[in-house]
């Protein structure tokens, strides 16, 4: 990774770029999770409820998706160099925001987050684009596979990392922490990082920006609130049908414009489609498994939250080890037999979880836990890689877009479904009050007894998540070539 040249004609260290990328990207992407086991800290520190505490996750990865369609128009209108430098900024401002937040104005600490959320939205769909563009199609493979150590690793640690904060020091050290790396981030961006994607000048559809803002926005946040309030909430069905509606509204604009705000045509690829589809199974699979296996760990096996998160170590460090190498694989080997065997993997790793009790050993979690973060790691960035390549250069940027808000969507419908699988069985099952009065030592087992139940459940729905991913891996091309994407839309790449 030596010298390249940027669209200045400039010469710059490619390495040097993309190091200054990953590290600043990691520590954004980190953000998303690092909250996870804090609320019950918060909640005391603010006075503050769960369900408010909860916004402090919930905004942020609302203004995150609002931001990730947005994020295609902006590195296609924005020097490279300081759109990096200011979605940095602003995200350092947000943490910093956070990190002073008096405890007597909640207000302020989710409007840290809610910058954060911003910078995010920015910070990762680019690091996909830049590396994706600096680097032929014959090396996108390594070079996804860089990305996703940040994008996969950073929240996977994110828990565990908490964990040990909160119990060793104070909530505020949770954004105090990153400050100092962030400031480093930012003043190596000054001199590293360079404009490398081609820019052009054109004006913001403020229709589109309204219409993708309330629409993805209303579907993320209808999903996310389906763990507290349940499937037939008011707030939930009206929150999916306006989403629905103008994310409708939006697709059609799009498809309708000579010069869109977000690219939709990129699905017009055949294995830009499989890809996206397969990816996002696999968000589904990961993300809820995530939320859920804690929740296990704690209340069944009653750990406490540093070490459920430190449970879930192992295999966010088999996903760091295993990203590189398979990145490397997909350019040598395709990407067709990796996400096979991966998503093969990754449902012989779930379908254990199925007849887990409250004795299982806590060394068989960790086991299984890696063997999926392994199948992951073989077929996630491998699958956006051939996907990637399957679209022209100026079309890299709105695909990154698309997989990215697909991506969140599905994320946030895993969860929503494993969580609400797991409360509903769980309540269904529940022995009757009356009995803990007349014997308490019975109901608790039967109150055990129930809340494996739902756990059994919402692990046998990653399960069918899984087995939807091989089968869509079936379908997976080696490789993606830009040109079959041209030659089929009639010569053009738009």
């Amino acid at each position: 990774m030596g010298n390249a040249v940027d669209t200045k004609g400039k010469s710059y260290n490619r390495g040097l770029l993309i190091i200054v990328l990953l590290v600043g990207t990691f520590f954004t992407v980190l953000n998303q999770t690092i909250l996870s086991t804090a609320f019950p800290t918060l909640m005391n520190a603010f006075n503050v409820s769960t369900a408010t505490v909860q916004w402090l996750t919930t905004g942020f990865m609302l203004v995150n998706g609002i931001m990730i369609p947005i994020s295609a128009w902006l590195s296609t209108r924005f020097n490279t160099k300081w759109l990096y430098i200011v979605a940095m900024t602003i995200f350092f401002a947000g943490t910093l925001v956070a990190y002073t937040a008096p405890t007597s104005n909640f207000g302020i600490l989710l409007t840290g987050r809610l910058l954060q959320g911003v910078g995010v939205g920015v910070t990762m769909p680019l690091l996909q684009t830049i590396m994706l563009s600096v680097f032929p199609p014959e090396k996108r493979g390594t070079a996804m596979g860089l990305a996703g150590i940040v994008i996969g690793v950073a929240p996977a640690i994110g828990p565990t990392l908490s964990g040990w904060v909160i119990d060793s020091f104070t909530w505020r050290d949770l954004f105090g922490m990153t400050l100092p790396f962030l400031a480093l981030v930012i003043i190596g961006s000054l001199f590293f990082m360079h404009p490398v994607l081609e820019t052009k000048k054109e004006g913001i559809d403020v229709l589109s920006v309204i219409l993708s803002t309330i629409g993805f926005g209303s579907v993320l946040y209808g999903f996310s609130s389906v763990g507290n309030d349940g499937w037939g909430s008011t707030t939930v069905i009206v929150s999916l049908i306006i989403g629905v509606i103008f994310v409708g509204l939006f697709v059609w604009r799009q498809l309708k414009m000579d010069d869109p705000f977000l690219e939709m045509r990129v699905y017009r690829s055949k294995p830009f489609m499989i890809s996206a589809i397969l990816s996002s199974i696999s968000m589904m699979a990961m993300v809820g498994v995530e939320m859920v296996i804690p929740l296990y760990l704690q209340i069944v096996k009653g750990m406490s939250a540093f070490h459920s998160g430190l449970t879930l170590l192992f295999g966010a460090v088999m996903m760091a080890i295993m990203s590189p190498i398979t990145g490397r694989a997909v350019d040598r080997y395709g990407a067709k037999r990796l996400s096979i065997m991966g998503m093969t993997l990754l449902t012989l790793g779930s379908i254990p979880f199925i007849f887990i009790t409250k004795d299982t050993p806590t060394a068989y979690i960790i086991i299984l836990y890696a063997v999926r973060m392994f199948g992951i790691s073989m077929a996630m960035m491998p699958a956006t890689t051939v996907g990637m390549n399957a679209l022209p250069v100026n079309l890299i940027g709105h695909g990154t877009a698309v997989n990215n808000t697909q991506r969140q969507i599905a994320s946030s419908v895993g969860t929503a479904i494993l969580i609400s699988i797991l409360t509903n069985v769980t309540n269904d099952n529940m022995p009757s009050k009356h009995l803990l009065k007349t014997d308490p030592l019975v109901y608790k087992d039967h109150a055990i007894n129930a809340t494996l139940n739902g756990y059994h459940a919402a692990f046998i729905a990653a399960a069918v998540f899984c087995l939807l991913a091989v089968i869509t891996a079936l379908f997976m091309k080696n490789r993606g070539n830009a040109s079959d994407y041209v030659e089929k839309n009639g010569g053009e790449s738009k």
